[in-house]
């Protein structure tokens, strides 16, 4: 059976979308063309195109481009329908009953997390990873780990000033080199891990999981006290990527694997 048909113009215009959506402002067309390969004439093309539907504003004082209301009606009605957050609803509980600990799921949103799903261990105390709540990225193993898939490029652009890294408790990176740092052992872990700059006394362990492109769309992570793990972490590593997993398969895309 033959695969599907591609239609290099619709990659385009979706490449030109989630481009724009994982940027911190405005871009140039310019940084458009260069960034995700295409030819100039096709991007004007393409951009022009969107402005004319309203997914695309272009900003012409500043000659850049930014997201339109289209796609804001587009993101609220993925609110609405919050499809990602019922298909991980059953792997993040099977999560907290193999771990006993709580788990949530984020989203990356600029330089914050956003969590959309938590569910919480019997007997254990309210996290400040609530549904809704917005944390700096750099801070959280959830952000880490996703940030550790993006592009060295949009990482520079997320925190282009040393007034980027917020702290909570005076501990994590202050810069953009160690953060850097962060990422690279991130990377190479295949998992992230935060340990009191949160909320003090308390371990965060985190599994990214990308789509199709290996853009990341969400993380997964259990969260406990210090104290709970004496024999250390590796087994809630292998759950965390196995829930991970889960969730990515259903909707085809990958999971970095964990490195232990």
């Amino acid at each position: 059976m033959p695969g599907p048909v591609k239609v290099p113009a619709a990659q385009q215009v979706l490449a030109i979308l989630g481009y724009l959506a994982r940027q911190a402002g405005p871009v140039a067309a310019a940084a458009i063309s260069r960034d995700l390969e295409l030819p100039r004439s096709t991007t004007y093309q393409l951009l022009t195109t969107l402005a004319e539907s309203g997914f695309v504003v272009h900003l012409a004082d500043e000659r850049r481009y930014s997201l339109g209301v289209a796609a804001y009606e587009l993101g609220t009605g993925y609110v609405r329908q919050a499809p990602l957050q019922r298909i991980a609803r059953v792997p993040l509980s099977r999560l907290v009953d193999r771990t006993g600990h709580s788990a949530h799921m984020a989203v990356l949103h600029g330089r914050e997390v956003v969590y959309v799903l938590e569910e919480r261990a019997p007997g254990r105390p309210p996290l400040v990873t609530d549904v809704g709540v917005r944390l700096p990225a750099h801070l959280t193993a959830s952000g880490r780990v996703m940030l550790a898939a993006l592009p060295a490029a949009q990482i520079r652009a997320l925190f282009p000033q040393p007034d980027a890294f917020v702290t909570r408790h005076d501990v994590g990176p202050r810069s953009l080199s160690a953060l850097r740092r962060e990422l690279v052992e991130t990377r190479r872990r295949g998992h992230a891990v935060e340990d009191g700059e949160v909320t003090p006394g308390f371990i965060s362990i985190a599994v990214g999981v990308l789509d199709h492109t290996r853009h990341p769309v969400a993380s997964v992570a259990v969260t406990f006290p210090s104290y709970a793990e004496p024999g250390g972490h590796g087994a809630l590593v292998d759950e965390v990527g196995r829930t991970a997993r889960a969730i990515a398969s259903r909707i085809g895309g990958h999971v970095r694997p964990a490195a232990g």
